[in-house]
């Protein structure tokens, strides 16, 4: 299936030619290892790929016996895959590179060589070390491997689920995510006939969800229940890494994990660890919370002290929202009463009949869309006993590159002269635009209303996405559910 990551990796092929390596980073069954293989038969007269999950350590030791002997490494991976290099003509694939700490220190030298192009594959970086390191037995050679060191001459891309226009390929639909861009861009409605087809795609995609499996069992079978069990055996995937990686720390990773669908029901939305212990402290669980997100099997949104410039560096620790990595996902884990979510429950979303949990699936969706696109998550929530207009709760905040009017000088200026410190009055300021989820008719602007009117010196245009038509009211933009990857 078409991916958006594909053109950037050739971006990095006929850019940098050889004088770095491409790491790809994402969760289990985005799609990684498909890319990768795709990306190097279409453009490489040979490859190799090396699987490090199911190659013995026969091959993971050539490449600590022949760092210093690449002539030699090359030699026998050419043959123990019956595949002739071609010296720039040729690239090697590492799968799965967390299962051989070698091959990525041996990165350094390999990208020094020149000869050959190579791309890596990861899902649990740095986790299988970590645990390796809470067992009480060790032998002295993961002690080495664990020393190895993340190579500078890497380059990283996140590999997410397949977004919207992704999935909009997938179907058959290769052009309407720029027929949505386009009325994005100015602010139109896209019409009653064509917003009612785009919102049954749309929510056709947040049934099915980003998983390439799961999409592929849709165009199979048509059937939701097939999707379903392919996304539940995802799922048990998940738990599984979870059981075999995350040490110490498993219990309180899979607590979190289990109860993100319930979490994501409360009022705000905010994870209370209380409902998990009556005693637990966030310092008892930052690194559970911390070893999800490292897994891409979450996505962390931040509350932040103020709406202002500089989000992340007044971002709350200890106070933060926990979301799915995809919402199909979502789907089979938050109703599983009977092991398999029923083909019934998911009619019901289609045709939007789902009045209890929407809210909870449309802000997850959000979030997902949000990740995609690059943005950092944050919101913006406190609870002032002292003063009511400070009491506010703003579902998303995104950061906005943006020159104001009251900073002009030009962001170029800027980066051609690195060595000076600019002043405040002539720095580019980062505009935040507020984002309010709403599921329903029924709601109420009052939080974006005091956030408008205490902050507006830092924000820009302020959106409510909802699952309607596009809108313009007063300084609210309100934005179909599916605009959210035009921000």
């Amino acid at each position: 299936m078409k991916r958006k990551i594909y053109d950037q990796l050739l971006l990095w092929k006929n850019k940098r030619k050889g004088k770095s390596a491409m790491m790809i980073e994402g969760a289990r069954r985005v799609g990684k290892s498909y890319i990768v293989k795709e990306f190097a038969q279409r453009e490489y007269k040979s490859y190799i790929l090396i699987d490090f999950f199911k190659v013995g350590d026969d091959i993971k030791d050539l490449f600590k016996n022949y760092k210093d002997n690449l002539d030699m490494l090359f030699t026998y991976l050419s043959t123990y895959f019956s595949t002739r290099l071609y010296p720039r003509e040729s690239i090697i694939v590492f799968d799965e590179i967390e299962f051989c700490p070698a091959a990525r220190a041996a990165i350094k030298y390999l990208v020094e060589d020149g000869r050959y192009d190579y791309l890596e594959t990861g899902s649990l970086l740095g986790m299988k070390t970590s645990t390796q390191k809470n067992k009480k037995k060790k032998k002295d050679e993961d002690k080495k491997d664990d020393d190895y060191l993340v190579p500078s001459e890497e380059e990283k891309i996140d590999m997410h689920p397949m977004d919207f226009e992704e999935f909009l390929w997938a179907m058959g639909e290769e052009t309407l995510m720029d027929f949505i861009r386009m009325k994005f861009a100015a602010q139109e409605p896209v019409g009653q006939s064509m917003h009612r087809k785009i919102m049954d795609y749309f929510r056709l995609y947040m049934i099915v969800g980003g998983m390439p499996q799961a999409i592929l069992e849709y165009l199979d079978t048509r059937s939701f229940e097939d999707v379903d069990r392919v996304k539940r055996q995802i799922l048990n995937l998940y738990n599984n890494c979870i059981d075999q990686y995350a040490g110490v720390h498993t219990p309180k990773v899979k607590a979190i994990y289990e109860a993100i669908p319930a979490q994501l029901q409360l009022h705000e939305h905010k994870f209370q660890l209380s409902d998990l212990n009556k005693d637990a402290r966030f310092r008892d669980y930052d690194s559970s919370f911390f070893w999800l997100r490292d897994a891409k099997m979450v996505n962390l949104a931040f509350n932040t002290t103020e709406p202002s410039i500089g989000l992340g560096l007044k971002q709350r620790d200890n106070s933060l929202k926990c979301y799915m990595n995809d919402t199909g996902l979502m789907i089979s884990h938050a109703f599983d009463e009977r092991g398999v979510v029923s083909g019934q429950l998911y009619q019901k979303i289609l045709k939007d009949k789902l009045d209890a949990n929407i809210g909870m699936l449309m802000e997850n969706i959000v979030s997902q869309m949000l990740t995609a696109n690059g943005c950092k998550l944050f919101f913006y929530s406190n609870a002032s006993r002292e003063n009511k207009d400070d009491r506010m709760e703003i579902d998303f905040l995104i950061a906005k590159s943006k020159i104001t009017s009251r900073h002009n000088v030009a962001q170029s200026e800027c980066r051609e002269n690195l060595l000076s410190m600019p002043s405040q009055s002539n720095v580019s300021e980062a505009n935040i635009s507020p984002i309010e989820v709403k599921s329903s008719s029924g709601f109420t602007t009052v939080s974006l209303e005091k956030c408008l009117k205490k902050y507006s010196s830092h924000l820009a245009q302020a959106y409510i996405i909802h699952t309607g038509d596009v809108e313009r009211d007063g300084d609210y933009l309100y934005l179909p559910l599916y605009m959210v990857p035009c921000l």
